[in-house]
């Protein structure tokens, strides 16, 4: 068959055709002038800035390639008007290799960089805006079988966590890629330097190493990068210290809080949208511990799973000089007090949820303290923050249970649930002492309330607090005195001991006020009985004591004890005229007519301590 028998046939005619079609565009894109697209970019760049973006010259090296060398000159990328005056972006002569193929398929992927005298002027505002991107995520890595910077500079401005940087950077296939420069992180000065091999094969494994380093601050990490320059997914070994863990978290914006000086090392694996930290370790403060956590986005939120374990711990080493300045102050303003000012505000929290368990084996502290460990799970889940199970162990006995802060409706205040239980303490674990005054205790705590802090929570809180004391002792002229007995308070010794049956106080909470419901002292001398409030968060004392003896008294003082002041510093006081010539002489004129008021009888502890602890047991 002949040329002209193929070409008549309308098969062969069409592939023909087809084919030279083909040829036809194939011909275009290798040989695709791109300075067409000059004025186009500019004109997109321009409207996505807000400001002119210019091109001194673009042109393409070869006439003929499907992976050509785009050369620009004289680039020139302003400011967007939020960040200031001045260029983002300028570049001298730039050389640009890519797969034109991937290109057309919507994956722009530069194999091969070469940029002489660019310039960088990043900025984060204090919002986090920054000049750098759209905010878009997944771009995905740079392929690059080759990078060279020479005469390369940027300078970065961060308002939202107070740092800078100016830094030269350099990549040629002799000495690799370089970072150099000095900065400041809240204030402290820090240099700055990072280093890997050059970049000649983008499906290689890539080494690097990268150092910031200060007095007050710094960071090391050293690893491998599955390519050159992908971020994404690499292994390494890190180490930080600082005067404050806030000053860390100035680096890695992990949320943390101010501490003591830290120092900590772990292994870091980034996988995509995962980050893994194993073997965590170092101390703050003098607490050490160690850990491990896992990070992940899953439909735009971040998820966490980890584990944190102190030898031991020191409460005071989780605030900074700072924030124990600022604590001390308070104090001093406003005297001691039970409940701490522990921030618990979610608002700030964001699209974070998960898991963490911490356990400290060993609680430390520079004033007496009864705590001796704790335990516990948190797991946050949309701004509702749980502890559950929770337990801190005393020095006698343990108290566990559930705090929920819930924060996920958006209020500016969360609202936060208490459900504690106190068991198997003692009296002086509780409230010190030389031991004089002993018994086993149980304890009860159910409040909600919204606040910021859990101070602030007990100003506003409802619900119900309760303590059963029992089977103890006490000084017989202890005993005596709640009885009012003031004949056998003055001749009773002082080393002879009377029997506690039972100690019950109950605080039926109602916006933030605490009415005594009930609060009785049992004794095998006397009984006393007390009203009044306690206020929050001033925790504000208002009590009256009135007690009466169990057996006939030779002189009884008819009076009442008033209890002011704080849970923490009391004020305890006779009634005004109880020790006054007229009072005593009517006791005295009562005894000798025997005509005193009814004396105790023994309280029934047993429906003492339901009602104390809100409970039917």
């Amino acid at each position: 068959m002949t040329a002209r028998d193929l070409f008549a046939d309308r098969r062969w005619r069409w592939t023909a055709i087809a084919a030279a079609i083909v040829l036809a565009l194939l011909l275009i894109v290798a040989t695709f002038p791109f300075a067409w697209l000059k004025p186009s970019l500019e004109r997109d760049w321009t409207r996505k800035i807000g400001r002119p973006v210019t091109i001194g010259e673009m042109r393409r090296e070869t006439l003929f390639s499907f992976t050509p060398t785009i050369i620009v000159r004289d680039v020139r990328v302003p400011q967007p008007a939020w960040a200031g005056t001045g260029n983002l972006a300028t570049i001298g002569t730039g050389e640009i290799r890519f797969n034109v193929f991937s290109a057309l398929l919507g994956h722009f992927r530069p194999t091969e960089i070469a940029l002489s005298g660019l310039r960088l002027a990043l900025v984060r505002d204090a919002d986090g805006r920054t000049n750098w991107t759209s905010g878009s995520r997944g771009r995905g890595r740079l392929a690059l079988d080759r990078l060279a910077l020479s005469g390369a500079q940027a300078t970065y401005r961060d308002a939202k966590r107070d740092r800078e940087a100016h830094l030269t950077l350099a990549a040629d296939r002799t000495h690799g890629v370089t970072i150099t420069g000095t900065g400041k992180i809240k204030g402290h000065a820090v240099t700055i330097e990072a280093y890997g091999p050059p970049i000649t094969d983008a499906a290689a494994r890539w080494p690097f190493a990268a150092r910031i380093a200060g007095d007050a601050v710094g960071m090391t990490v050293k690893g491998v990068m599955a390519h050159p320059l992908d971020t994404a997914h690499m292994t390494a070994q890190m180490t930080a210290h600082a005067m404050d863990l806030k000053l860390v978290d100035a680096i890695i914006e992990a949320g943390l809080f101010g501490t003591q000086p830290v120092k900590l090392a772990a292994h870091v694996v980034h996988d995509g949208t995962r980050w893994t930290v194993t073997n965590l370790r170092g101390a703050i403060g003098g607490s050490d511990l160690t850990g491990h956590v896992s990070t992940k986005i899953v439909d735009g939120r971040t998820k966490l799973d980890g584990a944190v374990t102190f030898g031991r711990l020191d409460f005071d080493d989780l605030a900074s000089d700072e924030g124990l300045a600022r604590a001390r102050q308070v104090t001093s303003q406003i005297g001691r007090k039970l409940v701490p000012p522990t921030r618990i505000n979610l608002a700030h929290i964001g699209d974070t949820d998960g898991v963490i368990r911490v356990v400290a084996r060993k609680l430390i502290s520079k004033s007496p303290s009864s705590l001796t460990a704790l335990s516990g799970t948190l797991t946050l889940d949309h701004r509702r923050l749980t502890l559950d199970p929770f337990r801190i162990d005393l020095t006698r006995g343990h108290v566990t249970g559930r705090i929920i802060v819930d924060q996920h409706d958006g209020a500016p205040l969360p609202r936060v649930t208490l459900a504690l239980d106190l068991a198997g303490s003692d009296l002086p674990t509780l409230v010190g002492g030389d031991g004089d005054v002993t018994g086993s205790v149980t304890g009860r705590l159910r409040l909600v309330g919204r606040g910021s802090t859990f101070r602030e929570v007990a100003g506003n809180a409802d619900g119900r607090i309760g303590l059963i004391a029992r089977d103890g002792v006490l000084p017989a002229k202890v005993a005596s005195e709640l009885g009012f007995d003031l004949g056998r308070t003055l001749t009773t010794s002082d080393d002879k001991q009377a029997g506690l049956r039972c100690a019950a106080i109950g605080l039926a909470m109602r916006g933030g006020t605490g009415t005594l419901d009930p609060m009785v002292i049992d004794t095998t001398r006397a009984q006393s009985r007390g009203q009044g409030t306690v206020r929050f968060p001033q925790e504000a004392l208002a009590i009256r004591l009135t007690g009466a003896p169990k057996a006939k008294s030779v002189l009884r003082l008819p009076a009442a004890i008033i209890v002011s002041g704080t849970i923490k510093d009391p004020q305890v006081d006779l009634q005004k005229g109880a020790k006054s010539v007229g009072n005593i002489l009517k006791a005295i004129g009562q005894s000798i007519a025997g005509d005193q008021p009814p004396r105790a009888t023994d309280a029934d502890c047993n429906a003492l301590a339901a009602r104390a602890l809100g409970s039917r047991s």
